[in-house]
């Protein structure tokens, strides 16, 4: 059974920074479709952005110029490099992951939050 499993979470002053892994087991989808998600108390689960089979990424607004998604294939793991982190950042982080092997596949996929694989979460506390 594939699983992601996150790290790297903790917690940050407002304009720090932090590097999130996702490191994917099984099969490998580090050259299919990956994302980032999030959730913050009381709140809807969000997309932060994803990267595709072909290396195109795509970001939230609110997390743009700010945040950096990129894989590193030889460790079947996924990175979200997060600068300039704000309050608002604050969340529950999740990585999921889809055999598409289609740049458009992604985009739906991610749209939707359909990704197949999910990971169990890592936390992100950024104070003020």
């Amino acid at each position: 059974q594939v699983q992601l499993v996150e790290s790297g979470g903790g917690s940050v002053q407002a304009g720090g920074s932090l590097r999130l892994s996702c490191a994917a087991s099984g099969y490998t989808y580090s050259s299919s479709c990956m994302g980032w998600f999030r959730q913050a108390p009381g709140k809807e689960r969000e997309g932060v952005g994803y990267i595709d089979s072909e290396g195109i990424t795509n970001y939230a607004d609110s997390v743009k110029g700010r945040f950096t998604i990129s894989k590193d294939n030889a460790k079947d793991t996924l990175i979200l490099q997060m600068n300039s982190l704000k309050p608002e950042d604050t969340a529950m982080y999740y990585c999921a992951a889809d055999p598409v092997y289609l740049g458009s596949w992604c985009r739906s996929v991610y749209s939707r939050a359909g990704f197949r694989y999910w990971g169990q979460g890592t936390q992100v506390t950024v104070s003020s």
